[in-house]
């Protein structure tokens, strides 16, 4: 009996299977050029982790939440290299263990509506880095928050004036 509840708990602890391929950011699509402040962007970074591993939690790993997962918490680390949440949670990823829980800062709802309005203010600073940044972020509020008319009705504006965003400089760390 109790050999069964230590193997219910470890079984707890690992998850289920999944595929986790380490995300390995070696140079940040981000330069100085990015009209942010390093303590903003390991803010946002930390915040984007959290955001990722409790969808991962919230939906027990799916593929899907894995997929988002991925495409978040590949934006927290080209944001910030070296931030500890979104390290730690794409380690233990890697090796199959479910993120522990953290309490996040922000609702869902409050961190997509500041996403936006900080997407917002990187478009008008222009340059493509700030653009590229903007968009990514009006597209994670409106995933995050698809009542958030403004952010669905922007990200609809983006996709029709430039096409679907393209997160590939993300994952693959190479510039457009």
């Amino acid at each position: 009996m109790i050999f069964l509840m230590g193997m219910t708990l470890h079984a707890d602890e690992r998850g289920k299977d999944f595929a986790w391929e380490a995300l390995k950011i070696d140079r940040s699509v981000f330069t100085q050029d990015l009209v942010m402040l390093d303590a903003e962007r390991d803010d946002y970074a930390t915040n984007l982790a959290i955001h990722a591993s409790s969808e991962i939690i919230k939906n027990k790993a799916s593929a899907e939440a894995l997929d988002g997962a991925r495409r978040i918490l590949a934006l927290a680390l080209h944001l910030s290299p070296r931030n500890k949440r979104a390290v730690v949670v794409n380690f233990q990823l890697a090796r199959k263990l479910m993120p522990e829980a953290v309490e996040a800062n922000y609702s869902s709802e409050v961190f997509a509506r500041l996403l936006l309005t900080r997407g917002q203010l990187l478009e008008k600073q222009g340059g493509g880095e700030n653009r590229m940044l903007a968009r990514a972020f009006v597209q994670l509020a409106a995933t995050m928050d698809p009542k958030n008319e403004d952010a669905v009705y922007t990200t609809e504006m983006h996709r029709l004036d430039h096409g679907a965003f393209d997160w590939t400089p993300f994952m693959t760390g190479k510039k457009p």
